[in-house]
């Protein structure tokens, strides 16, 4: 039976959705989302192993990319449960509950890891802008107290979202646009007015990445303003390579973020196949290829994973 006849007779789940019109290869394209999660989860498992184990990798920008890599293995735990359940299994309904949690978790790690995005710039700011104070400036129990108070941010703006939706009756077919609950999705399946919902959203949504985003571009352009100003051309070059990383992780995250945002307000039926492609972007290339360039770029991460393998 189909979702929609499944929702005439039980109102009380969501219908999670894999890729529409591509049912019939659901378990062949399980086969590349399984390899993506194993890789991502032990690349990331190796980076934290690494930057734990090694004194020397306990400088402030090595910190932050343990941030960043505790963070996208939470959004993958959280994530790729009800992806695999669906490509695997056909495992499509999802209690309401259940939904409402994932939106929580799933938003507060996004709000997270923005943030930790965000204290990346600043370390790279530090860094190259003011570089003799760096290590009395991002000393650790300043950057323990600056991650603590991001979380708490992301989870504070968050924890209303699902009771917002709670209080919402789901009287439509309930079929979801993706394989995992998003707050943008879910709400649009109530039948009432969601214009708080709708405030509410995009309050945090400029309260979080979107002034966050700006603080990193305004970080960037303080850092390419000081590395102009460098007479050795092999200098600026050099204090540019040490951001190269960092860049890459910022429009990883957020170019797919701004299309989900824009698409799932503004998009049409005619663009739904890029908005679940573009979500499986957002959700799976991150934790994958975060630890790769992060150990590319660095030569002293790049020796250490090597001798990990070779051990």
């Amino acid at each position: 039976m189909s979702a929609a006849n499944d929702t005439k007779f039980n109102r009380s789940v969501f219908f999670l959705t894999g890729i529409p019109g591509q049912e019939d290869v659901h378990l062949w394209i399980a086969i590349p989302f399984c390899f993506m999660y194993v890789l991502s989860l032990v690349g990331n498992s190796i980076i934290l192993f690494i930057i734990k184990t090694d004194p020397t990798l306990h400088e402030p920008m090595y910190i932050f990319l343990s941030m960043l890599a505790l963070t996208d293995l939470s959004l993958l735990m959280v994530t790729m449960p009800t992806i695999l359940g669906v490509f695997l299994f056909n495992s499509r309904e999802i209690n309401p509950n259940a939904c409402f949690t994932q939106v929580f978790f799933i938003h507060t790690l996004q709000c997270t890891e923005s943030a930790v995005l965000l204290l990346m710039a600043f370390d790279r700011y530090v860094a190259i802008c003011n570089h003799l104070r760096y290590t009395s400036i991002l000393a650790h129990p300043r950057i323990a107290k600056m991650g603590l108070v991001f979380v708490l941010r992301s989870a504070a703006l968050i924890f209303p979202l699902p009771f917002l939706l709670k209080r919402y009756p789901y009287c439509r077919v309930n079929v979801l646009s993706h394989s995992y609950c998003l707050h943008q999705d879910v709400m649009t399946m109530a039948c009432a007015d969601i214009t708080v919902n709708n405030i509410y959203g995009l309050s945090v949504a400029f309260s979080t990445m979107w002034l966050d985003s700006l603080l990193i571009f305004l970080s960037y352009v303080m850092i390419l303003k000081t590395v102009l100003s460098i007479a050795s051309h092999t200098k600026c070059l050099r204090a540019l390579n040490t951001c190269v990383s960092h860049l890459c992780a910022v429009l990883l995250f957020y170019v797919p973020e701004i299309g989900l945002a824009l698409l799932h307000r503004f998009g049409s039926s005619s663009t739904h196949l890029l908005l679940v492609v573009l979500g499986y972007v957002y959700r799976l290339m991150p934790p994958l290829v975060h630890p790769i360039v992060y150990s590319v770029k660095s030569e002293h991460l790049r020796g250490r994973v090597i001798r990990v393998f070779v051990k």
